[in-house]
Parts: C-alpha cells; structure tokens; sequence
C-alpha cells in the first residue's frame, strides 16, 4: 500500500475526481478526510472506502468559507492525528464564455471557487503539514496552461492554480511540504456530461476526441493514479509540477 499510515483531505469527494481520488487513496491505506458539499454524494464516497477495508470520515463544508476549511482541518486532525496529504480538488465549471460575455457574477464566482478555495484550504492547512512534512496537490486543468476559447474565467481561475501551485512550492520546499498539480484535460465526470452529450448530438465529439493523440477521453480514475504518485513517498523529489494527464493533447502546438 503506497499511502499506508497517511492521513489525506480530499476536497470536492463526492462525485468526479475527487471520489476516485478518494477512493483510490483509501484502497492504498490513507485515512480519507471526504470534503463536500452535500452530505449524501459524500457519505456514499465513505461507505464505498469503508466497506473495501479503509478508513474514512465525513467532513461536509464549503471550501470558499474559511470556517469550514478551518473546521474540516481540525476535525480531521483530532479524528485521524495528523495531516498528510492535501487534495485541493473542489471546483466548479464556469459559463462557456468570453471575456465580453462573461458577467461579474460569473467572474467571481469561478475566480472563489476555483483558486480562493485553493489559496484558503491551503494556508490553513499548511501548519499542519509542515509538520508532517506532507505535501499539497491541486487538481488545475489544460486550460489554465494553454488559452482555451471562451473559457475566460475557468481558464483564468485554473492558470492562477498553476502559478499559486509554483510559487507555494518555493516558498514551502525549505520546510519539507511539496505542491504539485494536476492538469486534465477532458475527463468524462459528472460536471461535463452534459456537454459531452451535447457535443455526441451534434456530431462534434469525435473531433474533440481526435484533439487527444491517444485517442479517447479520459476517466477519473487517470487522474487518481496520477494523484496516488504525488502524494506517496516515491514523488520525494518532486515539487512545483504541473502534470498534464491530457492523453497528448498538450506535446502540440495547437
């Protein structure tokens, strides 16, 4: 077991990435602190570790409200002992617009939810993981490393993961602590199946799968084992990373 003995937090761990992320993490011997929003997607997320022989908990809260990441970070603490491994995977996918059409709600929600999340999980987690000299991986994705049309707050949200992911992995590296991110590119979750389906009725699915050399989308599950790497002791070496797990889409120009 690569995680045996570590104590994890996975934010955003009821549906999509972060439920295989968990799940995964359970399967190699972390205690899972599962963070989400709704209490159900959650709790079947723990029940599914539990009955395959991990350890788990609940800690429902909104990673945007500094409380409950305080809260999330001292539950898991006094329940499990320690702090290992941070996920900072809860997200949300923004309107499909340009900067023109984007509206300042929209703005500052995606900016909240997908980097503020990231920046207040992490400062509050972070004592606790230099002293478990642990490590921090942010899931970001392909469009914060390459312009993406009308994605402009997604894309900005998730480009500014990939920089906070760089610069904490310098100012933190003295200490012990690693930061790295993940960087997708199309995953078949719940969050985009709607798109996707929209794209199969139009008949455009198959030249967005084409964008990706090896030819097929990937699963949740990609993303995990990569997740899985980062956080165990054979990634020691390794920090300030921006991984794509993109199935080639990004070794091009285009």
């Amino acid at each position: 077991m690569r995680l045996k003995g570590k104590v994890a937090i996975v934010t955003g761990a009821g549906t999509g990435l972060g439920r295989a992320i968990a799940l995964m993490f359970g399967r190699e011997g972390a205690s899972v602190a599962v963070n989400g929003r709704r209490p159900g997607p959650i709790e079947a997320t723990v029940k599914a570790i539990t009955a395959a022989g991990g350890r788990a908990m609940t800690v429902p809260g909104d990673m945007t409200v500094a409380a409950d990441i305080q809260r999330l970070i001292r539950t898991t603490v006094d329940s499990f002992g320690q702090l290992d491994v941070l996920v900072n995977n809860a997200g949300m996918m923004a309107s499909r617009t340009n900067a023109a059409d984007c509206t300042e709600e929209d703005w500052r929600k995606t900016i909240e939810g997908n980097l503020t999340s990231v920046f207040l999980c992490s400062k509050y987690a972070l004592p606790e993981l230099i002293k478990s000299r642990g490590t921090i991986i942010n899931i970001s994705s392909m469009a914060g490393l390459k312009g993406t049309p009308n994605r402009a707050a997604y894309g900005a949200s998730k480009g500014g993961v990939a920089i906070l992911t760089r610069g904490m992995a310098l100012d933190y590296a003295s200490r012990g602590v690693r930061v790295n991110a993940i960087c997708p590119a199309f995953v078949e979750t719940e969050i985009n199946r709607d798109f996707l389906a929209a794209l199969r009725r139009s008949g455009e699915y198959d030249a967005l799968v084409k964008r990706h050399p090896l030819g097929f989308l990937g699963e949740p599950d990609d993303v995990a084992y990569a997740a899985v790497y980062l956080a165990s002791d054979e990634a020691r070496w390794i920090t300030g990373v921006c991984l794509p797990v993109d199935g080639g889409m990004g070794a091009g120009l285009a």
